[in-house]
């Protein structure tokens, strides 16, 4: 059985709060940093996830791996890509698994915040999904593509598209793409949505670019699914276990680090997310 702790909205506020008292510290300021010297090994490892493959992903550790290798765990499901990393900073969690490092790098700069990698675990390539085409050649002028409205995602969607020839970007522009470089659109219509809500709104648009792990949740298969799929292969997007600086010599840290890149973590997510949508990418974030 399942005992991950669903958070509800009204965490956002105590993360807000607890973010703003702890965001004048630095990386380098003592007190804004627990570090591995205070950590408390027979305390549980906290670790804020998303539910799909994330804290799946987690609970097969807790429930198979932990105990052995002497570690208590405990998984917080959040759904949205910003309340993970604030909780982390505030030292409401002690670690989070959901994000790659573009997007980290990026989140750090815009929120003043130092969360780091610690280690790879997965991949979930981006796909182009619809309900209303059935190739991409047929789509036309007019019609509306949902992307994600994050920096590095949406980036990422574009690029997607254009490898694929649905659009023609900016040259050089690569994952950093944004709309305002998009040199032609052919004649499709963008709309920019949260990420968690892209699978929500497939109905109501022509086609989407939806983040691997919303779309194992909205139950779309991308190797069957998915009209253009990323490719594993050199893909800088894998995501990883991440904490506040100072923390990455927690000895809990190190031995999560250890069981998420363990040859039963990799057969796990080999034989459970065997279409494809998630693959092992395990080893150092560069």
């Amino acid at each position: 059985m399942r005992k991950n702790i669903k958070l509800t909205t009204a965490f956002a506020g105590i993360t807000v709060l607890a973010l703003g008292l702890t965001a004048c510290g630095t990386a380098s300021d003592p007190a804004s940093s627990s570090g591995a010297g205070k950590a408390d090994a027979s305390k549980p490892l906290v670790v804020a996830a998303s539910p799909t493959p994330h804290a799946d992903i987690l609970t097969y550790v807790k429930d198979n791996l932990a105990e052995k290798a002497g570690l208590k765990l405990e998984v917080k499901e959040f759904t949205d890509y910003v309340l993970p990393n604030t909780a982390t900073q505030s030292g409401q969690v002690d670690a989070n698994y959901f994000q790659h490092k573009p997007y980290l790098d990026d989140f750090n700069k815009k929120n003043g915040t130092n969360v780091v990698p610690v280690v790879n675990v997965h991949l979930e390539p981006l796909g182009f999904y619809s309900k209303k085409v059935k190739d991409l050649k047929d789509l036309k002028p007019g019609q509306t593509v949902a992307v994600p409205n994050d920096t590095t995602n949406e980036g990422r969607a574009l690029k997607l598209l254009a490898d694929h020839g649905v659009i023609t970007l900016k040259e050089g522009v690569g994952a950093d793409a944004k709309l305002s470089d998009i040199e032609d659109k052919k004649g499709l219509e963008f709309k920019e949505l949260e990420a968690a809500t892209v699978p929500r709104a497939l109905n109501d648009v022509d086609a989407a670019v939806i983040n691997g792990n919303y779309a194992i949740e909205a139950k779309l298969n991308p190797a069957k699914d998915a009209l253009a799929l990323e490719k594993a292969e050199g893909n800088p997007y894998a995501n990883f276990l991440a904490v506040k600086k100072g923390d990455e010599g927690d000895p809990r840290v190190k031995k999560l680090a250890e069981l998420l890149n363990s040859p039963e973590v990799k057969k796990y997510i080999e034989d459970t997310y065997s279409n494809g949508s998630v693959v092992p990418a395990f080893g150092a974030v560069k």
